[in-house]
């Protein structure tokens, strides 16, 4: 396998398809967010211990191919497998579920209670990014409707288990943050 080609020395890469585009391109952005997160993802499931959890978010981690590939192709029908209504839906199940295991209000909280917590809070706001990338992208370019409902759904879920793994509940106190010294 060769890892270098030189094609991209001039600031150029190609896409699934073929194409080719600037590296710094919406789309380029958009699924190398989409690489990030799974990366952080990858990373975040070193700290959890909850094994369905971990099963959970290596089955999001396959899913994040689908849309980096979705995303690395202009010509349509040029990829196969994209994210599907069925997709959002699992998502939204997982919130649902895990909602309901979550103690304390519904208030701001200190991310990073527990190391699990804050890795997933990491991976929570690359996940923001990448939306507003594809959202970006989506101005300009075709974009799935879906993809963009799943990639908002996933930092849910996220946002879900990590609050739901935090050791402790750090509610953010403004008055009292406000009238300490640093």
């Amino acid at each position: 396998m060769e890892i270098y080609t030189k094609t991209g020395d001039k600031g150029q890469t190609s896409l699934y398809d073929g194409t080719r585009v600037a590296k710094d391109s919406l789309r380029v952005e958009s699924y190398g967010t989409i690489d990030e997160l799974n990366s952080s993802i990858g990373f975040a499931m070193k700290f959890v211990e909850d094994e369905n959890i971990v099963e959970s978010l290596k089955s999001i981690q396959m899913r994040l191919f689908f849309v980096a590939g979705e995303l690395a192709t202009v010509e349509e029908g040029k990829y196969k497998y994209k994210i599907r209504e069925e997709d959002v839906s699992a998502l939204e199940k997982i919130i649902d579920e895990y909602i309901l295991k979550i103690k304390g209000d519904d208030k701001f909280i200190i991310p990073g209670s527990s190391k699990a917590a804050a890795a997933l809070h990491v991976s929570r706001t690359i996940c923001r990014r990448a939306e507003r990338r594809i959202i970006a992208l989506k101005r300009n370019e075709e974009t799935s409707d879906v993809l963009l409902k799943f990639v908002n759904r996933l930092s849910d879920v996220l946002y879900t288990y990590a609050r739901y793994l935090e050791s402790e509940l750090q509610e953010m106190d403004f008055e009292k943050a406000y009238n300490e010294n640093l």
